[in-house]
């Protein structure tokens, strides 16, 4: 069988999963199950309607959180801090043993630092002239 490279200009979720199937294929029959789970804890407003919140998935023994948007008018009232707390929980009875994630220099390291996390890496020039920062709290 010979193989060609092909660019899509607009990649598909079937584009993904071509790539993400061999990945998963090799992944597990090394590693085990990843015991895969997706985690979404939402923060609603007034009327129901989903303004922000967490999403991340647990995964060979961690909880990767992808995303966390507290709304401006709505941060320094602890919404972060309860979102995070959850999402803790979650991976604790998923037989997690920590949590990372990763952050702009520009957004919240800080916030993470003071709920327990560390830094274990750095990309600088990401975007260029600051620095991402990747943090992990294990239990």
């Amino acid at each position: 069988m010979t193989l060609s490279i092909v660019i899509p200009n607009n990649p598909s979720d079937a584009d993904r999963e071509a790539v993400l199937k061999p990945l998963l294929a090799y992944n597990t029959a090394r590693a085990g199950d990843p015991r895969f789970h997706p985690v979404a804890i939402l923060l609603a407003d007034e009327a129901g309607n989903h303004v922000g919140g967490l999403w991340g998935k647990c995964a060979y023994d961690w909880l990767f959180v992808d995303l966390l948007a507290v709304p401006e008018e709505h941060r320094g009232e602890n919404h972060g801090r309860t979102l995070m707390e959850q999402a803790e929980e979650i991976a604790r009875a998923n037989g997690c043993v920590g949590i990372w994630l990763d952050t702009y220099e520009f957004q919240a390291r800080g916030f993470y630092e003071k709920l327990g996390f560390e830094v274990f890496g750095t990309l600088d020039d990401h975007p260029v002239g600051q620095k991402k920062f990747f943090l992990r709290k294990q239990f």
